[in-house]
């Protein structure tokens, strides 16, 4: 019997998605709270984020992906509007953020989404909107996105965590 699974099995069944989203923060949150305080908020280089800029991004995003859902269960055939964090938000707003605030923020938003997504009929997971980035996009690939995201973020994090040296450009920035 072959383990390998389908095309339109991976396509069709959400439950590999919402156990990737559910646990997310179980694996993000202790990760964060590894990197050392005085590294939390170093960036790498100029523009590149720090820790405490991946993992609070990671919580002003959900407000994000709740919007988008709604619009994609209420209308015909809604357009998404792309975010691009690095145009659109201020280079400092992040590392303003309250990280520990943020954190409790992305577990409970997380949960909320979850609980939300488990609730959608399967005709809901394949419901579309117009991307103007992709050719095709629907609830399931919006989630599947999600997931991406939060492997991403969490592989950055933990790349600035176990950062052998630190030159100092970046302890300046």
């Amino acid at each position: 019997m072959s383990t390998l699974i389908s095309a339109s099995e991976s396509t069709t069944d959400p439950s590999a998605i919402i156990e990737a989203m559910e646990r997310a923060p179980l694996i993000i949150v202790p990760m964060v709270r590894e990197v050392p305080r005085e590294v939390l908020k170093r960036r790498p280089a100029p523009r590149r984020w720090s820790a405490h800029e991946h993992a609070c991004h990671l919580a002003h995003v959900h407000g994000l992906f709740f919007h988008r859902l709604d619009a994609m269960l209420r209308e015909p055939a809604p357009v998404i509007t792309p975010y691009q964090p690095g145009e659109q938000d201020d280079d400092e707003m992040l590392l303003r953020m309250d990280l520990d605030e943020s954190l409790e923020r992305f577990v409970a938003d997380r949960a909320r989404v979850v609980a939300r997504v488990r609730a959608l009929a399967p005709e809901d997971w394949a419901r579309t909107a117009r991307h103007p980035e992709y050719r095709a996009y629907s609830v399931m690939i919006m989630f599947r996105h999600l997931v991406l995201h939060d492997f991403l973020h969490g592989y950055r994090i933990e790349e600035l965590l176990l950062k052998r040296d630190w030159d100092d450009t970046a302890a300046a920035s």
